[in-house]
């Protein structure tokens, strides 16, 4: 796991595999080498990397009126309309039992005349109120690894099933439908990616000063209101985690909403050009507009105020991605906070980095 120690980044792996205390430290005096270390059979090998970055020149925290200023600027792109207005409301539709977890599948507002299908899952055995973890992703069925009403696998989505892993550690979890499954009707699969740009085209046309990622903002921030509303969850301990598309919404959302106490994402792009940040579902045409405004993602977390992170990097985060980090303010003598992993696989996170994500959460959100 990647900590800040000093302006510095060192590596330290909360690997099971490694003994109790074993640590791996590694410096450069710049981000320019990445260098295999330890292998620890074929499975376990690592690339990892850290680095030695600019000091934070004193300061703790962002002064409260650059904080102002800056929530101001992202607010023009990410608030909600004024006249986006509707009645919250949700309701349960059905449960369901898997041998491992339960299942509960609501209904819940989302928008002017839309909803949003929200999945929770409950541990088995659960008592008293339990932590909670948004996990925001295309649509919740990936998020167990299997169909709702048949079981089937998700062949596609193997590997991916984060609220089932959660749920065996005890984590209620949440997740729900995203937007082009509920903006626009549309008679394409679930999976046509053609849907993401419809409704992105709809929601421009509808409101044309918002982005596609403030509404995948908004709808999240939902969820967060359902789970803080259950009896059973311990609305203090709230966290949110998410892959690639989910990684952009847990992000955002982890940085923006003050009940979320720890954030994990997972290869989303930190830096602008990593990824797909222009796509209409996302920044669309305003993406040139804010990056020339200096909008940067290490201001988000400094938004946060000092929410623990951590970042699984692998194809769409790399080292660049832990310098931005580097930059955030609210971090300063609150070591581990500000962590992650550089797996350097590809895009998908490999088992040894999810166990790492899920340690994070656990240091945070469990007593």
């Amino acid at each position: 796991m990647l900590s800040r120690q000093g302006g510095r980044f060192g590596i330290i792996w909360p690997m099971e595999k490694l003994a109790i205390g074993d640590r791996m430290k590694i410096t450069t005096s710049r981000l320019r080498t990445l260098r295999l270390v330890r292998t620890i059979g074929v499975a376990w090998a690592c690339a990892v990397l850290a680095a030695q970055l600019p000091a934070w020149g004193g300061k703790a925290e962002a002064p409260a009126e650059d904080v102002a200023a800056l929530r101001a600027a992202w607010g023009k792109f990410l608030d909600v309309p004024r006249d986006y207005a509707f009645a919250p409301s949700s309701r349960l539709v059905r449960t369901y039992a898997f041998p491992e977890f339960d299942c509960e599948l609501h209904v819940q507002a989302n928008g002017p005349g839309t909803t949003q299908r929200v999945l929770l899952t409950l541990p088995k055995g659960l008592r008293g109120k339990a932590p909670a973890v948004v996990v925001p992703y295309y649509f919740p069925e990936a998020m167990i690894g299997c169909e709702l009403e048949t079981g089937q696998p998700l062949t596609r989505y193997a590997g991916r099933a984060f609220m089932a892993d959660l749920a065996r550690r005890g984590f209620i979890c949440a997740s729900a439908d995203a937007y082009h499954l509920t903006y626009a009707k549309s008679t394409r699969g679930r999976e046509d990616f053609k849907r993401w740009a419809e409704a992105a085209a709809a929601l421009n046309r509808d409101w044309p000063t918002w982005t596609g990622i403030g509404k995948l903002v908004a709808d999240t921030r939902l969820i967060i209101d359902l789970l803080a509303a259950d009896g059973r969850v311990d609305a203090s301990r709230l966290g949110i985690l998410g892959h690639s598309l989910g990684g952009k919404m847990a992000f955002y959302t982890g940085c923006l909403d003050p009940r979320i106490k720890a954030i994990v994402a997972s290869d989303f792009g930190m830096e602008w050009d990593r990824t797909n940040w222009e796509a209409a579902w996302y920044w669309g045409d305003k993406l040139p507009t804010a990056k020339a405004s200096g909008l940067r993602h290490d201001q988000l977390l400094t938004l946060s105020g000092g929410t623990p992170f951590f970042l699984i990097a692998g194809e769409s985060d790399t080292i660049g991605s832990f310098a931005l980090m580097d930059k955030a303010l609210g971090y300063e003598g609150q070591r581990n906070r500000l962590a992650g992993i550089n797996h350097a696989t590809g895009h998908a996170p490999p088992r040894y980095a999810l166990e790492a994500a899920y340690s994070f959460l656990e240091r945070y959100l469990k007593p």
